[in-house]
């Protein structure tokens, strides 16, 4: 990894006002574990950025104990692991109500790998090729609740909502969602904070929880994530 010269975006006033970050590494390569904490060390010097690397996993396994124990607030995830794969680590965390953040970093480009690592709960995906121009601004991103994408990555991310538009979680006649549920679920696959869309609908933050709360049982989702991909497979809201 070269990293000498990159652009250190800075996190957000709420995440800097944080102690520190506290990340679980997931890769079955221990050499690529190895370059992660440099790299993330790297950001903790260089842009002052409040990283601490609590663990390490490269296993499922590992995964859930460590995520039991430590609760990281961001859990960097390989889709390749030891005798299992990441898909299977994220719907593990959601059963055990796992609160962090998960962003994927893989080898794997495609677009129907993207959409699947999305749709298990994933809040951003990084290219591992990439890793040391995408990681920095991706880790921002994702811990403001915001959804990261490679830019080269999204209109083939889009794709694939439409290519699996008719493979729907239930008819949208049953989901009554209210006027100002559509609302704020049409905001929320721009990808904006609560904050943002407390302003859009003129209402306050907690309003947007609560509607984003019901939003999530009337989809039977449990992120945000989870709800845009929901929201657009069911032609819900406009892409």
């Amino acid at each position: 990894m070269e990293w000498a010269s990159l652009p250190m975006p800075p996190l957000n006033e709420k995440i800097m006002n944080n102690k520190e970050i506290s990340i679980l590494l997931v890769d079955d390569e221990e050499r690529f574990r190895q370059g992660l904490r440099t790299l993330l060390n790297f950001y903790s010097t260089s842009a002052s950025l409040p990283l601490n690397v609590i663990g390490e996993a490269d296993c499922v396994e590992q995964v859930v104990k460590l995520a039991v124990q430590k609760n990281p607030d961001l859990i960097l995830l390989d889709l390749e692991l030891v005798n299992s794969d990441g898909m299977t680590a994220m719907k593990r965390l959601k059963d055990i109500s796992y609160s962090g953040q998960v962003l994927v970093l893989s080898a794997h480009q495609e677009d129907k790998w993207i959409f699947e690592a999305m749709q298990k709960g994933a809040a951003g995906y990084v290219f591992k090729s990439r890793v040391a121009n995408q990681l920095c601004d991706a880790i921002n991103t994702v811990l403001k609740s915001e959804i990261y994408l490679p830019p080269e990555a999204a209109s083939g991310f889009f794709r694939c909502f439409q290519e699996n538009a008719s493979s729907v979680y239930k008819a949208s006649s049953q989901l009554h969602l209210t006027e100002r549920e559509q609302e704020v679920l049409q905001l929320l696959t721009q990808g904006i904070s609560n904050e943002e869309i407390a302003k859009n609908l003129y209402v306050t933050v907690a309003t947007v929880k609560a509607h984003l709360t019901n939003i999530f049982e009337k989809l039977e989702v449990s992120s945000r994530t989870q709800a845009i991909v929901a929201a657009i497979k069911l032609g819900l809201v406009k892409t």
